[in-house]
């Protein structure tokens, strides 16, 4: 029988278990990056800046996915990034808690099973929402292989706000920059139903309706 766990990277062990995934994911696939050793510092247990979180079948790795808090909406120059029209993240961090979301990778052959990657987000989705967070930003190539550009922009509701030529990882495509309101994505959802719905926001709807009447 296939056990799909998640759990919070805090201890030296889970956190070896996800460097084994970053090496033969973003390492020795895609040679995004020279060393997994230096993703997750060994600091994690206390890091407020960063969480993140290991998907395991029957205790074997296969996911990561990492959080960053507050990351600064401010590029540097060399990411020769381009906002679109009437786009001003300062202005809008002003009213909105962003948090990044990146590092999010499966196994090549687990990513069939898609229950991994909405337990990841909906372990992270839980943190997020009970730390009163209320936007993720990310980016993402349209282009490259297993890019979730389109689940991103068609069934979650990521909206592009811009690109950038350059970034952290070592590969030469466009990034497209997305940003996604939580509440207004929980909305779209609750509004479906389906499938993506029940498993994403198990354990927070009653969290997200009160914020909705908050809001």
């Amino acid at each position: 029988m296939t056990r799909i766990t998640t759990l919070k990277i805090i201890n030296p062990e889970s956190r070896a278990m996800a460097l084994d995934v970053i090496d033969k994911v973003y390492l020795q696939e895609k040679n995004w990056i020279q060393s997994a050793q230096q993703e997750i510092p060994e600091d994690i247990a206390t890091n407020k800046s960063f969480s993140w979180f290991l998907a395991k079948i029957n205790n074997r790795p296969v996911g990561v996915l990492r959080i960053f808090y507050d990351p600064p909406l401010e590029f540097p120059p060399d990411f020769k990034i381009t906002l679109n029209n009437n786009i001003d993240l300062e202005k809008i961090a002003k009213t909105c808690r962003f948090v990044e979301i990146g590092r999010f990778m499966i196994l090549p052959r687990y990513r069939h099973n898609m229950l991994i990657a909405l337990r990841l987000m909906r372990i992270a989705l839980k943190e997020v929402v009970e730390r009163d967070y209320t936007h993720f930003i990310t980016d993402v190539t349209e282009g490259e292989l297993h890019s979730p550009f389109r689940f991103h922009t068609k069934i979650l509701g990521f909206e592009v706000v811009g690109t950038h030529l350059h970034g952290e990882l070592n590969y030469s495509c466009t990034r497209m920059i997305l940003t996604l309101d939580i509440l207004k994505a929980y909305q779209r959802l609750k509004a479906r139903k389906n499938r993506l719905y029940w498993n994403l926001t198990e354990g927070i709807r009653g969290v997200l309706e009160q914020k909705l009447v908050t809001r």
